[in-house]
């Protein structure tokens, strides 16, 4: 078990207790930039004892992660990534000293399982059932699955310039995905303003402890692959850029434990249609200006990197290392060359460090005897457009021009948004009194209804969807209404859902005491015209909504 002895900022040395979830800042100078601290003497005992008994995933260095007992929690394991040395792609470069940290054996075959699998862990460890998160793409996926697999009601935002499969995929793990036509930027806008009107935990990336120390295992398994000795270059595409920023943490933690001699030089890659990064670092300038993406490579969009460049910039200047740029061209010329010589099937975005790898090669800044490391952060063969249905994704529009959204567009469309989020789940083994209730309720607003078959059906989406209301018949086969509404009262995720009982039968005396005080209402069909029950639905929704 471990949890962070404190937290020390990087730039006045101040150190304050690590509180999960609250935005780290420096209570003395206001930084973002601080780092947890551990009791490295233990697990330096551990390390040199060769880890025994520690699973081969990122669990493996728990004790340097901010969790008590992550191994605990079942989630599924990430990391664990083989790291490949090339065999012709980088030969024929003329460089035979190239290594490939293969990501893409994580659950959803990124590295951004790592991330997920941090965070979420830290979520159940501090008791969070429902978040939000903002993505391009594949931590979009990554988060919904760990979400799944935790219980946990996952909200992603994504925008709609993201490809429908991994848009699809992230719906098929379960999680509510909000599909935003405008920019990344706007979409982390909308989904950091819906996160603040709902009271939820809004993911923040590279500014959340849990998520960038996720990522430092990727160091750590590096240099004990290499069998303890660290590389000259470690080389990753990015688009925010926490990927390589908890990397270096992790080398940086190596390093001052004495089991390393050096800390690699960093490239950071991206595309030329949105290197808000490399434009800041070629002009020699710690703070990176936003551009508008212009890139067919979505997952890399991220057009103002904020801080995060800062702090990777820092990094470049006392480590050495550089940041490059190559086209989409370049970027699918190096997916297929690497497909053709490693026999390896990557994402556009893994494609890009490849190119760069290639550039930084040819123009001399990687020498032929240093040894390389090029992180392969990701590869998705989507399935998800054969197995979902047509309601898997809530639009939200904010511009046409991928301009920033003035005030009152985004107030709109987060008021719009509220609206079309609100979700009614009903069960009824009746096809036909359950589709005339729907057409009411979708005609009456824009809510978002789901229908169940029966109570077992029923049960499992009000765990997954975590509906604002239910809507039940009594009268099922299988798991009966007074059973359904028991259960659901005994689970935490869902006792606090608001439930309305539709019976076809009289209620006894004895079946109203079941039902009392835990439901909203109890309703006879043909007792009320069916406009009438759903007017009565819709304002138990909005007395719920305004409480």
């Amino acid at each position: 078990m471990s949890f962070p002895k404190y937290l020390e900022c990087n730039l006045c040395g101040n150190q304050q207790p690590y509180e999960p979830f609250k935005p780290a800042a420096c209570k003395k100078c206001d930084s973002q930039w601080l780092e947890a601290r551990y009791d490295y003497d233990a697990f330096k005992r551990e390390l040199l004892r060769g880890l025994p008994n520690r699973p081969s995933n990122m669990w493996r260095y728990q004790d340097i992660l901010p969790l008590r007992d992550p191994a605990s929690l079942d989630l599924y394991p990430a990391g664990g990534s083989p790291l490949w040395l090339s065999q012709r792609f980088a030969r024929g470069l003329g460089h035979d000293s190239v290594y490939i940290k293969d990501e893409r054996y994580g659950p959803t075959s990124s590295f951004k399982d790592r991330q997920a699998a941090g965070a979420v862990a830290a979520m159940l460890e501090n008791g969070v059932r429902e978040a939000v998160i903002a993505s391009t793409g594949n931590a979009a996926v990554a988060y919904a699955a760990a979400c799944a697999r935790a219980g946990i009601k996952l909200w992603v935002f994504m925008t709609s310039l993201v490809p429908q499969e991994k848009l699809r995929e992230a719906a098929l793990f379960g999680a509510e995905v909000i599909r935003v036509s405008g920019n990344y930027d706007q979409t982390k806008q909308i989904a950091s303003q819906f996160a603040q009107r709902r009271n939820l935990l809004l993911d923040r990336g590279a500014s959340s402890i849990p998520a960038r120390e996720a990522m430092k295992t990727i160091a750590y398994e590096i240099v004990e692959q290499l069998g303890w000795h660290a590389p000259d270059w470690y080389i990753q595409a990015v688009s925010g850029g926490l990927g390589p920023l908890g990397a270096y943490q992790g080398f940086k933690e190596l390093k001052s434990m004495g089991l390393i001699d050096r800390i690699p030089k960093l490239a950071i890659i991206q595309t030329e249609g949105c290197a808000p990064m490399v434009n800041a670092f070629k002009a020699g300038k710690d703070v990176a200006e936003a551009v508008i993406p212009e890139t067919s490579i979505i997952i890399l969009s991220t057009g103002d990197p904020g801080k995060t460049y800062t702090y990777l910039w820092n990094l470049t200047q006392e480590f050495g290392g550089v940041m490059e740029s190559v086209s989409d061209a370049e970027a699918f010329s190096a997916m297929r060359a690497l497909a053709k010589s490693e026999g390896m099937a990557v994402e556009p975005a893994t494609s890009v460090a490849f190119a760069g790898l290639e550039k930084l090669i040819h123009n001399g800044t990687i020498k032929a005897d240093e040894k390389v490391v090029v992180n392969c952060t990701g590869h998705t063969f989507p399935v998800e457009k054969h197995v979902l249905g047509d309601q898997w994704a809530v639009d939200v529009h904010l511009s046409k021009d991928q301009s920033p959204a003035p005030r009152e567009g985004l107030q709109a469309a987060l008021e719009n948004l509220d609206e079309k989020t609100t979700t009614v789940l009903l069960i009824d083994d009746n096809h036909d009194d359950a589709l005339l209730v729907r057409r009411l309720l979708e005609g009456h607003k824009a809510y978002r209804v789901f229908h169940a078959k029966d109570g077992w059906e029923g049960l499992s989406m009000a765990r997954q969807k975590l509906p604002d209301l239910i809507v039940s018949d009594l009268t099922m086969p299988g798991i009966d209404g007074f059973g359904l509404v028991e259960e659901l009262k005994l689970d935490p995720r869902t006792k606090d859902i608001p439930v309305v009982v539709v019976s076809a039968k009289d209620i006894t005396p004895e079946e109203r005491g079941r039902l009392n005080g835990h439901i909203e209402g109890l309703y006879q069909k043909g007792s009320l015209p069916p406009r009438r029950f759903v007017d009565q639905v819709v304002q138990v929704i909005e007395e719920k909504s305004a409480e």
